[in-house]
């Protein structure tokens, strides 16, 4: 669906990234509308260095790309998504960043879309402290319920004194004013643990899902991988920060394993895991993207996917379901697509919908893991 954006200095056609059909949520939200109309002066301001963090889906770049503007992701849908709606509105490409490269200078304004995880907003606001200047505006944007006083003391322990505006269409402005002198602690990310019983170092940047411990999921999923001699290709979907697709790896000695993620911390977290237990990393591959949209169709024997549910705030089935569409497009025939979810997703359903067939491998109160075959 594309919607609107109306602003006090005029208005921008956005869409919502991944495009699915009946789209009944806008590619924008109040705190976006706050941030910009309180920035209307500085929209046209050709000489203001600006970077924009965490733009979901464009709004803030289109809005802002007459300045000197870049934007910071660590998503790769949302920056598909930002350069996409700024074709949309005959705008001109931005520099567009993603969370493992280094930032360079220093900015003018910087807009923080605050999002659910603290520690990535931390890790964020560590990288950016320096390059800033004395006269730097910095301000985040979030609906309230995003905002606690956690959010609040990042900004006050890594930037300076910080306070918010009042709130509006339950959206509110986060104000923080540099300190040079303040003393900072250092930035605790990457982190890692130690995987038992194998002993692996597991690394992980800051917005990985699951970085302090092995999650109870994972760990279920990788006690059940199968194992073969043959040569296969694998696909770790989803891959986080690995795992699935390294124990796929131990258990498979022929395979080629191709991990894949829409964020770029957890690929680079995968693909220094991999490396750390593998020294050979030919076989391997590691991917940017969204889902298997890129992949070579009837390429894969096996996809392990433990699929995401929510979008941001957006809660819902339709990544699951993007996920196992564009994995039976990719499987060989007779290819298996293995899949793990809280028992009340209710996944068999969907697989049995796509794949005319599911099958329940293993279960525990919490945790199913199914398999379904390409005919």
């Amino acid at each position: 669906m594309q919607t609107t954006l109306t602003l006090e200095r005029g208005a921008f056609s956005l869409k919502r990234f991944p495009i699915k059909k009946n789209e009944q949520l806008q590619a924008w939200d109040a705190a976006d509308q706050l941030v910009l109309n309180h920035l209307a002066d500085e929209a046209d301001n050709r000489e203001l260095r600006v970077l924009i963090i965490n733009d979901q889906f464009g709004a803030l770049s289109v809005a802002l790309s007459n300045t000197q503007a870049c934007m910071l992701s660590d998503s790769y849908i949302a920056q598909q998504a930002t350069q996409a709606n700024l074709t949309l509105n005959n705008l001109p490409p931005i520099t567009l960043l993603n969370s493992t490269e280094a930032l360079t200078g220093q900015y003018d304004l910087v807009i923080i879309k605050v999002q659910k995880s603290l520690a990535q907003l931390e890790d964020q606001l560590h990288k950016l402290r320096p390059h800033l200047h004395s006269n730097s505006k910095i301000i985040g944007c979030a609906m309230v319920k995003m905002i606690h006083n956690s959010t609040l003391s990042f900004f006050e322990k890594i930037i300076g004194p910080t306070k918010t505006s009042l709130a509006k269409k339950k959206a509110r402005l986060i104000f923080s004013q540099f300190d040079r002198e303040l003393q900072v602690a250092a930035n605790p990310y990457p982190q890692s643990y130690t995987l038992e019983p194998d002993g692996l170092q597991i690394l992980n940047h800051a917005n990985v899902f699951s970085r302090a411990k092995l999650d109870l999921g994972c760990r279920y999923f990788i006690e059940h991988i199968p194992s073969s001699d043959e040569a296969l290709e694998i696909i770790d979907l989803g891959c986080g920060n690995g795992i699935v697709g390294i124990i796929a790896a131990q258990r498979n000695p022929k395979a080629k394993i191709h991990f894949c993620d829409e964020s770029h911390m957890a690929v680079a977290s995968a693909q220094h895991n991999y490396h750390q237990a593998f020294k050979d990393s030919s076989q391997a591959t590691f991917q940017v993207t969204d889902c298997l949209g890129d992949r070579e169709k009837a390429s894969a024997d096996l996809i392990l996917n433990n699929p995401p549910f929510h979008q941001q705030n957006a809660i819902g089935d339709f990544i699951a379901w993007q996920m196992f569409s564009q994995a039976l497009q990719v499987l060989k025939k007779h290819g298996q697509l293995w899949v793990i979810g809280n028992r009340h997703l209710d996944y068999q359903n969907k697989l049995l919908k796509l794949f005319g067939n599911c099958q329940q491998v293993q279960s525990n109160k919490k945790f199913v893991i199914l398999k379904s075959v390409k005919k």
